[in-house]
């Protein structure tokens, strides 16, 4: 199909792990269920729609986690998407307890993070993880203890590859001496780049770099700013800009906006197919500087 027909592949690739070719433009599937990540969503039905949508659309990218939802998120990717495309890969994570709405307990016991594994593997109808995600490093288990449990499951078949979230440079460069680290997912948007030393370490070793919180745009986005000026000056929404910036950032980065409505999926991969002038590139780089 063109570009035209499936505007996420103007993203180009990405190879993941060295051995998994990625549009670097993904798909997050935390907006896919209830108020406070919790529970079913609202139209479940819609929900399938944009999963489904986005593979048409020339994602093969999605992100999810046993937490969305608990599990919610998962299941939904099964029911759309299974049996699934041969180059689909699918990223989760596990690490985190949800003991209600909007509550989100670290556990990186060896044991807790087997069984979550174990449940993914069964909720999405996989045999092997494509990119399994340490949610967060729980500060009251040994990091080596908690890689070491995910690099087990590797070496048992059950994870390809193993990534991060929400880590610094240091504990980066920390876990690679227990295991592989192939990727790492921090907040990491226009307006906040607080994360910038993690996309450059993840860029210069070649790491892939997923930013969640991608299309956030904070005051950036107020009438007359430089965003909203260019934005109308392009005709494009500025959510797309704010993707197409990132998408020019670094070649390492793949951003997974995540969104319950196809109409907002539509507008969002959009974004993939805008070329930023270098003159749009440093204005926007330099305007929440």
């Amino acid at each position: 199909m063109t570009v035209t027909q499936q505007p996420a592949r103007a993203a180009g690739t990405f190879l993941l792990g060295g051995d998994l070719p990625v549009t670097r433009l993904g798909y997050g599937t935390m907006q896919l269920t209830g108020p406070g990540v919790w529970g079913d969503p609202k139209d479940p039905e819609e929900a399938v729609r944009v999963l489904r949508r986005a593979i048409e659309l020339g994602i093969n990218f999605i992100d999810t986690a046993d937490s969305y939802g608990p599990f919610v998120a998962e299941l939904l990717v099964k029911k759309a998407l299974h049996p699934y495309p041969d180059d689909l890969v699918i990223a989760t994570k596990a690490g985190f307890a949800r003991t209600g709405p909007d509550a989100w307990v670290p556990v990186g016991r060896p044991e807790y993070l087997r069984q979550q594994v174990e449940l993914s593997l069964r909720h999405l109808g996989l045999e092997r993880i494509d990119l399994l995600q340490l949610h967060r490093i729980d500060p009251k288990v040994p990091l080596a203890e908690q890689l070491g449990e995910l690099a087990a499951l590797r070496s048992e078949g059950k994870i390809r590859h193993i990534g991060l979230s929400e880590v610094s440079v240091a504990e980066m460069a920390e876990a690679e001496k227990t295991a592989h680290i192939v990727s790492v997912q921090n907040r990491f948007n226009l307006a906040d780049r607080a994360s910038e030393d993690v996309l450059d370490y993840a860029e210069a070793n070649d790491k892939a770099f997923i930013p969640w919180f991608p299309l956030a745009t904070g005051a950036l986005v107020a009438e007359g700013s430089v965003l909203s000026k260019i934005a109308a000056d392009r005709g494009v929404a500025p959510s797309q800009l704010a993707l197409a910036w990132l998408l020019r950032r670094s070649p390492v980065m793949i951003p997974i906006p995540g969104t319950s409505s196809v109409a907002h999926l539509e507008e969002n991969v959009e974004g993939a197919t805008i070329e930023l002038t270098d003159e749009e590139f440093e204005t926007l780089s330099h305007a929440a500087g």
